[in-house]
């Protein structure tokens, strides 16, 4: 099969490390905060999930596009990151089920790419140098670029949840069901909702900026607060209705900006990391349990240790073991945990869906 022609494009990072490879995707220019993910699979999952709002995603595995894109693999309607960059992009796809090629894809939805770049050797830079914002054009000049460069905003303190999350809302799940939760949308995965409806939940999710007041006129039997992207703790409106819904003493869960909010509800404080952890084999150790598990996690920024050390309302139930970061929390004298990482897990090893299970028996005693 003959290729196409490749048209030149060059990713500038924000320290002055400037790329040439080649253009994928849209030809434009996109900018946002670079970062990287180790995940050998799922890519389509990671380009749609909402927490990834304003970054550029650099695939550590060499080979993206070789099984195309699927509409059942959406996390949200459409991608949302800034911008892509791969090793070795495959214009052709293998997979007899795929709807379309990962190329049509990203035209199609207006995504901006580069590859044809060692990504190991960025990977590396990032590292590093920590996550920073970049710059992808397939049109403008490098001088061009670092004038573009001026107007990505930096993610620390920026608020992000209520741009992605659902402006309505809505229902999910069988309306016959016996457990209903109140969903609080930063961003959510499909996945996630599927989590829970498949457990025998009826879920009205609410968007980011709902009120308690709202969320408790669904009379649920339970609340869940979503992932989502942007800086936790610019987000005064969240982690008012947590502290609403801790009162409520209703069973509570949360992941990922879920678990941020709950922290800062509990007053721990939270802070951007180096580079984020992102990736579908982080280690995590369940202190209640003993137990490790393989985990898919997605997020820049992290709950203080140092807080909870000094907290008597919150203590820590998960821990990565890569870096001691906490990655699980509950609330002493309330029905409320959760974790920094994903158990949705799409894409990512299945180790943590017990965490939906525990909450559906959180429920299910608490109705008792």
């Amino acid at each position: 099969m003959k290729m196409s022609v490749k048209q030149k494009a060059y990713l500038l990072l924000e320290d002055g490390l400037l790329l040439e490879g080649a253009a994928i995707g849209k030809i434009g220019t996109n900018g946002g905060e670079i970062c990287f993910n180790t995940g050998m699979t799922g890519y389509q999952e990671i380009y749609t999930d909402p927490s990834y709002y304003g970054q550029i995603i650099v695939n550590t595995t060499a080979h993206i596009g070789n099984y195309g894109t699927i509409e059942e693999e959406q996390e949200s309607e459409t991608p949302k990151i800034s911008g892509l960059v791969v090793n070795d992009f495959s214009e052709i796809h293998s997979r007899k089920r795929a709807d379309q090629s990962l190329q049509s894809y990203l035209e199609k939805h207006g995504v901006v790419g580069i590859s044809e770049l060692d990504t190991r050797m960025l990977v590396r830079h990032i590292r590093s140098k920590g996550a920073m914002n970049a710059i992808i054009s397939s049109v403008l000049t490098p001088d061009e670029m670092k004038a573009e460069m001026k107007k990505v905003p930096s993610m620390d303190g920026l608020e992000l949840s209520s741009v992605v999350c659902g402006k309505e809302r809505r229902f999910v799940g069988d309306k016959s069901a016996n457990i209903r939760v109140a969903v609080l949308d930063l961003g959510i995965k499909n996945s996630i909702l599927k989590n829970l409806t498949e457990r025998g939940v009826y879920c009205e999710v609410f968007p980011a900026k709902s009120t308690f007041e709202e969320m408790k006129s669904f009379n649920p039997d339970g609340f869940f607060v979503s992932n989502g992207p942007g800086d936790p703790a610019v987000m005064g409106y969240g982690v008012e209705t947590v502290i609403k819904i801790l009162a409520d003493d209703k069973p509570l869960f949360g992941i990922c900006m879920g678990h941020q909010l709950l922290a800062l509800a509990c007053g721990i404080g939270t802070y951007k990391m180096h580079h984020g952890h992102r990736g579908l084999n982080h280690p995590v150790l369940n202190l209640i349990t003993g137990k490790s598990e393989i985990t898919s996690q997605n997020h820049g920024f992290v709950v203080s240790a140092e807080d909870i050390e000094k907290s008597d309302t919150v203590e820590v139930t998960h821990k990565h073991l890569n870096d001691q970061t906490v990655a699980g929390l509950r609330v002493k004298g309330k029905k409320a945990f959760s974790v920094q990482y994903h158990p949705e897990s799409s894409p990512g090893p299945h180790d943590s869906r017990y965490l939906f299970d525990d909450f559906i028996q959180l429920i299910k005693d608490s109705k008792k």
